[in-house]
Parts: structure tokens; C-alpha cells; sequence
């Protein structure tokens, strides 16, 4: 009894083959990254709830101290108003300096100039 083969199938159908296992592929590896990204996700907002909470006590620390400054200055320059005045100047210009140094950290995220020349070379090369 003879035994048949299979026909060998064409490029066409071993090419939309490897196509479909490729999609495939990219797709399950999608679907790690995406669970992965979910769990991190959800582990870490319990730890983004305790800092947010810890933020708003330290706020409200502040915001006591600050208070309690002006009321402990308040006797030795002579009135309430001006010792809230001098809290309020020596706080503003402390958030002056940290404004500036925080935007000047922030051009960071821009990259630097050595960077932008090794992007713009890669990106002009065929």
C-alpha cells in the first residue's frame, strides 16, 4: 500500500503562518507586560495612599510650625502683623530658591545637549 505525503505548502501560506504566530506573539508579550504593569500597579497604591496621608499630616505639621513662628515673634517685634510678615518673606524667599532650583532640575528631563546631538545624529542617518 502506497503512503502519500502531505503537499508541502507554498511560501504564501508559510509566510501568513509566520505572520500570524508573530501578531500572536506580540500579543501575549503585550499581555505579560500589561499584567505585570497591574500587579506593580496594585501593590503600589497602598504605598501611594500612606505617602499622600504622609504628605498631608507633614502639611499640616507645617503649617502649625509656621503658625506658632509668627505668635513666638509676635512679642519681641511688636505686633502680630509684622511678625507674620517677616514669617511670610523669610517662607517666600526660601520657596523662591526651591522653585528655581527645582525648575532648573526639571530642564533635566529635555536631556542635555550631548544627548540632543546623539539623537539628532541617529535620527538623520539612514
Amino acid at each position: 500500500m502506497p503512503v502519500s505525503t502531505p503537499p508541502d505548502p507554498s511560501i504564501g501560506d508559510l509566510f501568513g503562518r509566520l505572520a500570524d504566530e508573530g501578531k500572536a506573539y506580540v500579543r501575549a508579550e503585550a499581555g505579560v507586560y500589561k499584567a505585570i504593569a497591574g500587579r506593580r500597579m496594585a501593590n503600589a497604591r497602598s504605598g501611594v495612599i500612606a505617602l499622600v496621608g504622609a504628605f498631608l499630616l507633614l502639611n499640616a505639621a507645617l503649617g502649625t510650625l509656621v503658625i506658632c513662628l509668627a505668635l513666638g515673634l509676635a512679642p519681641v517685634v511688636g505686633g502680630p502683623v509684622l511678625a507674620g510678615l517677616i514669617v511670610f518673606a523669610a517662607i517666600a524667599i526660601l520657596s523662591f530658591f526651591l522653585v528655581r532650583f527645582g525648575a532648573a532640575r526639571m530642564k533635566a528631563l529635555g536631556g542635555d545637549a550631548e544627548e540632543r546631538a546623539a539623537l539628532a545624529a541617529g535620527e538623520s542617518t539612514p
